[in-house]
């Protein structure tokens, strides 16, 4: 008899299938509890479990047990897994004295095996379980807010962004242009994953992506179904904008894509926070110029319009430090209408304001650091890793909420000149450089000139 397409399972079904069948054996172990203690002894039985079926069962058992505890109790547990199933560090020390003495293939192989960690293997197991994946991200979740103080959970950390790598890599992401027609299910977690701008219901969701001169793009992964991983929103225009207001517009005018000379991607989204630090935004945008390249082959010019979370905070640091060596007596003044609720609406505050925080956003971006040495904007860090270049600040880019309070309404544009992009990467990760215009940097210079200017000034600042 010969099946048809709809007769034959999913994968997820098979595998559900054999969780079931393998309940029946693990009835005893599966019953006897939800506490953290139970489910240890239920983790070093899994991972001496051989029986596929099993396994499955015991997998979702813990996951089940996982999830039926509270935060502080699962990063609790999380904490005493780390521990438990750590590295056999004796038997690392010897099988490392053994490699030093006959350093062939065969001794390093077996480093490497005793080198990692048995929780590595568990998550793998915890893997085969239907939803495992997406359960593994959500645990990671839980343990990214208590690394800072949890030497264990950090460590344990290390091993979900070792896997992640592996199992979210190029090869595995699919690139999916999100759409009118897209399912409901997706469209509604666009609306809700979200970070940048809000999208304000279906009709604003339908103003980003069904006008010709809107796209949207997601990476998916097979093991996650419909949840998007990380999407980025670009809109089709004639130059580099400088705010973001007319490009939300509801009243706007849609151009024809065809005469679109730039691409702006104005929103990027990571749509699960357990995946952190795992590199494939770079490669969405990668994969999203080649698309519209191919598209639209005159697009000549790839930029943003980003937001600049870190200023305001620095900013305010700065101001409430008498001895700054970045705000000018004459800047500080002119940034106490910052107070002034209403600045905006008001031309000459925006004027006075803009030429105090144009050469101290120059700064902020060229010379502040935290204390590792990092750049200290996020969105900077993510744009000049992958070779973008800071074109231009925007001083009344963002008048939202959002933007005013994160960074007085600033916004920039990173400049993805493809010509560029390798060498931008290289003097960014091999030099700690950030390429920019030569506008960006002429405001830079502007602070120093306006200590020279201050007759109270005792110096330059730093640059």
């Amino acid at each position: 008899m010969r099946l048809t397409e709809a007769a034959i399972p999913t994968i997820s079904e098979v595998l559900r299938a054999v969780a079931d069948r393998g309940r029946a054996l693990a009835w005893h172990s599966a019953t006897a509890g939800t506490g953290g203690d139970h489910l240890l002894e239920l983790a070093e039985q899994l991972l001496s479990e051989r029986g596929e079926a099993t396994s499955i069962a015991l997998s979702l058992s813990i996951l089940r047990g996982y999830d039926a505890l509270d935060l502080p109790a699962r990063r609790g547990w999380l904490s005493r897994l780390a521990v438990r199933f750590g590295p056999d560090l004796a038997a690392l020390k010897e099988t490392a004295q053994i490699f030093l003495q006959r350093s062939d293939e065969d001794a390093a192989t077996r480093l490497l095996k005793v080198a990692e960690p048995r929780r590595q293997e568990l998550l793998r197991r915890f893997n085969h379980a239907p939803g495992g994946t997406h359960a593994l991200v959500r645990m990671r979740e839980d343990i990214m807010g208590a690394v800072a103080c949890d030497p264990a959970l950090a460590a344990f950390e290390g091993d979900f962004v070792h896997l992640f790598t592996s199992w979210f890599n190029r090869g595995f992401l699919q690139l999916r242009r999100i759409d009118w027609t897209t399912p409901a299910t997706i469209l509604e977690k666009i609306i809700r994953y979200e970070a940048v701008h809000a999208i304000d219901g279906w009709d604003e969701l339908r103003r980003r992506i069904d006008p010709p001169d809107r796209r949207l793009y997601a990476f998916l992964h097979p093991a996650l179904g419909d949840e998007p991983l990380i999407f980025v929103e670009v809109a089709l225009t004639t130059e580099m904008p400088s705010a973001i207001g007319p490009l939300l517009a509801a009243d706007r005018s849609p151009i024809d894509a065809a005469a679109a000379t730039t691409a702006v991607f104005y929103s990027i989204s990571n749509a699960q926070r357990g995946l952190s630090g795992v590199a494939f935004g770079n490669l969405l945008i990668k994969q999203v110029v080649e698309e519209l390249r191919r598209e639209l082959p005159r697009l000549t010019q790839f930029t943003t319009l980003s937001p600049v979370p870190g200023f305001a905070a620095w900013l305010r640091d700065e101001c409430a430090n008498p001895a700054s060596r970045v705000i000018a007596p004459q800047a500080r003044r002119r940034l106490a209408l910052l107070a002034h609720a209403n600045w905006p609406r008001r031309a000459a505050a925006r004027d006075i304001l803009q030429r105090a925080l144009l050469p101290l956003a120059a700064h902020y971006f060229l010379h502040a650091r935290s204390s590792s040495g990092r750049v200290i904007d996020p969105v900077a860090r993510f744009h000049l890793g992958n070779g973008a270049r800071l074109e231009r600040i925007n001083p009344i880019g963002d008048l939202s909420a959002a933007g005013m309070r994160q960074s007085h309404g600033l916004m920039v544009n990173y400049l993805y000149d493809l010509n560029q992009v390798a060498a931008n990467h290289e003097a960014f990760v091999g030099y700690d450089e950030v390429v920019t215009s030569a506008e960006v940097r002429r405001h830079a210079r502007s602070i120093v000139r306006q200590f020279a200017r201050e007759p109270s000034a005792k110096g330059s600042p730093k640059s």
